[in-house]
């Protein structure tokens, strides 16, 4: 299962954790707490969160190799939008525990 990993710098993580899983349990059968969120896209795809003092690391994993990329956007960009104060870099790096 192809997967990827983005450690943001933040203060704001659990903010930012709680929003990115409130929006999406409208669709999706969400899990969280103020510090970690399984968010469930499919049987087979789902964004992990987890939120520390100074970093929100999201972990996406995703059944076909050729939504990955897409995922990544889609993630970031709804990141960025709760996160319109503050300029994130979101950089994806390949999960090698997934491999």
């Amino acid at each position: 299962m192809p997967a990827s990993v983005s450690s943001v710098k933040t203060e704001h993580a659990s903010r930012y954790l709680q929003q990115l899983c409130k929006h999406w349990s409208h669709r999706f059968e969400v899990e969280f707490n103020e510090t970690a969120g399984k968010v469930p896209f499919s049987a087979e795809a789902y964004l992990g969160l987890v939120a520390n003092p100074t970093n929100l690391i999201m972990t996406l994993s995703v059944e076909k190799p050729e939504d990955l990329e897409r995922m990544q956007a889609v993630v970031a960009d709804h990141l960025k939008r709760f996160a319109f104060r503050e300029e994130l870099d979101v950089i994806w790096t390949a999960d090698e525990s997934r491999i």
